[in-house]
């Protein structure tokens, strides 16, 4: 059987334990999955840790790990082999065969050192092979240090090195080899002057191996046979983000450099974690290559915060709905309970007599009873047929507050949001302005009522409409308006309710007519003219007024219109 989780975080390191510590005592549900091999294993101690300077990492890590569970999180040892979207929450498949359900995802997975190919280096790694001055140079203070490398990042190195120590030599040969290395090997007049006056001696021959002697590193081998007595390797590792088994996520990586190398790939991410998949955060050096212990900490504290708030959010937005469903209240979906974050228009919650309503004055209303009517966040069926588009031109028909133009606007589709709610689009305007100069550049409103009158003719590479529910007279002359402002090569994107709702508790008004099929979708498209990859009743996962999961679907058609 599936269990549920609010947050799966998937890493236990100092990021996912102090994200989780957050969550669980936020009273989150929480399962926190390590593989029991963190990155800093290898290393005797920990340092600059404000408090803990000198704990081994691994006591750091078991306490950490006995505080969560103190709070009631679930912390195992396994591995993620699986995890992407399901519904309005993510699936994930553990190595050891259990299969959990969440509502979002915290990855604090680390990064992976890639260390140069030199024999006998990682065997030494963490303990006399360095990489970072903050977490050994005062170990290793005043004596004989090597810093294996070329470029821009060496001579970085051996500068911070050579405030530990006076004795820094800088090997530029890193690998092992028959010739010696070019003199020049990425290095500018500027950088030889520069470790001259720092007094680092440069040796240009390749590095053949390491001298080990009881246990101890004693010196660098050189190609040449030659040894020169060294009490500590310093290297640069290529870091890259560990991603193992999240492929399913689709989280984006981008690349980190120094000067005009790559030194390495990240998850791009907001300073709260915030990631360009809605319901996944990140924390820790999957997202920050250089935080240290202390430093990821702090990220994961950020990241759980973050997501306190949101589920909070998210769950006032369906105690609303529930409260509506039981006041008879007036329109729209449940705002956040499936994810929604257009409108509706055109009918109300079940219980509720009103005719179908589909006038401006109506919905002006509506958006004026409460300072926010909808979740905010993109629906889910938008994320996943849009996500692998090229961005371009978007038009978003009955926009609402607009979730899906700004989830659009911020992956870089330039976005007109139409409504027939002036208070609506006033809403758009104001939280594209909050989402900073880029979103708010990329979105324009303008009042259109989809039931009168066209929104564009042939220019739009995307037209996009969530839940819009017309009176059955109208239905079919607003498909083909939306239908006419798709440009050739370019998606038409619907998606409603699907009529079998009506047998669920979930909460919709008793108006047969207001719902239809997703053949009604494609009979409004020109003969010939689309091709239409989907066009089905798709299920997914809510919660009705009284807090049980369900499964609900929603109608969803995907068009492509021909060149």
């Amino acid at each position: 059987m599936d269990e549920r989780y609010d947050v799966l975080v998937v890493g236990g390191g100092a990021a996912g334990l102090s994200g989780a510590l957050t969550l669980a005592r936020a009273r989150k549900r929480v399962l926190v999955v390590h593989d029991g091999a963190p990155r800093n294993a290898p290393a005797a101690h920990l340092h600059a840790y404000l408090g803990l300077d000198g704990l081994s990492p691994a006591e750091l890590l078991a306490r950490g790990r006995a505080e969560v569970e103190g709070y009631g999180a679930e912390v195992v040892e396994d591995r993620v082999v699986d995890v992407r979207r399901d519904g309005d929450g993510f699936r994930a498949a553990l190595a050891g065969g259990r299969v959990v359900r969440s509502r979002r995802v915290l990855v604090a997975t680390g990064l992976v050192d890639e260390l140069p190919d030199v024999p006998g280096l990682a065997e030494r790694w963490g303990r006399d092979v360095l990489h970072c001055p903050f977490c050994h140079g005062y170990e290793v203070r005043d004596r004989a240090v090597a810093v294996l490398g070329s470029g821009p990042v060496a001579v970085h190195q051996a500068q911070l090195w050579r405030g530990w120590t006076a004795d820094v030599t800088l090997f530029l040969g890193a690998g092992a080899g028959a010739e010696p290395a070019s003199g020049a090997d990425g290095l500018t007049d500027a950088d030889w002057e520069r470790l001259a006056a720092l007094g680092v001696q440069v040796v240009d021959w390749p590095v053949a191996g390491l001298e080990v002697e009881d246990d101890a590193l004693t010196g660098v081998r050189l190609t040449s046979g030659t040894v020169l007595h060294r009490d500590a390797v310093v290297v640069a590792t290529r870091l890259r983000a560990r991603l193992d088994g999240l492929e399913g996520l689709g989280l984006p990586t981008e690349p980190v450099t120094m000067g005009d190398r790559v030194i390495g790939t990240r998850v791009g991410a907001a300073p709260d974690g915030a990631t360009g998949v809605p319901g996944v955060r990140v924390a820790g050096n999957v997202t920050d290559l250089r935080a240290q212990v202390q430093v990821a900490a702090a990220a994961g504290l950020t990241a759980g915060a973050a997501l306190v708030a949101e589920l909070a959010a998210e769950d006032a937005d369906a105690a609303v709905a529930r409260y509506r469903a039981g006041q008879g209240g007036h329109g729209g979906d449940e705002p956040g309970g499936d994810g929604s974050g257009g409108d509706a228009h055109g009918h109300g919650h079940r219980g509720d007599p009103f005719e179908v309503r589909h006038d401006r004055e109506f919905w002006e209303d509506r958006y004026r009873s409460a300072p926010q009517v909808w979740s905010g966040r993109p629906n889910p069926q938008l994320v996943d047929e849009v996500a692998g588009l090229a961005p371009g031109r978007a038009l978003d028909v009955a926009c609402g507050e607009g979730g899906d133009a700004l989830w659009l606007a911020g992956r870089g589709w330039s976005v007109t949001a139409v409504d027939l709610a002036q208070t609506a689009l006033d809403r758009v305007e104001a939280a594209a302005a909050a989402a900073g100069p880029d979103v708010a550049a990329r979105v324009r409103t303008e009042r259109v009522d989809i039931a009168e009158r066209d929104a564009g003719d042939g220019v739009y590479d995307l037209v996009t409409s969530h839940f819009l529910h017309l009176p059955p007279e109208v239905r079919a002359v607003a498909f083909a308006r939306m239908a006419r402002a798709v440009a050739p090569g370019g998606t038409l994107l619907v998606v409603a309710h699907h009529a079998s709702d009506l047998a669920t508790t979930i909460g919709r008004p008793d108006l047969p007519e207001l719902f239809f099929e997703p053949a009604d979708v494609v009979a409004a498209l020109e003969p010939g003219g689309w091709d239409v990859p989907v066009a089905e009743a798709r299920p997914r996962t809510a919660t009705d007024p009284d807090g049980r999961e369900i499964t609900i679907r929603d109608t969803v058609v995907r068009a492509v219109r021909r060149g």
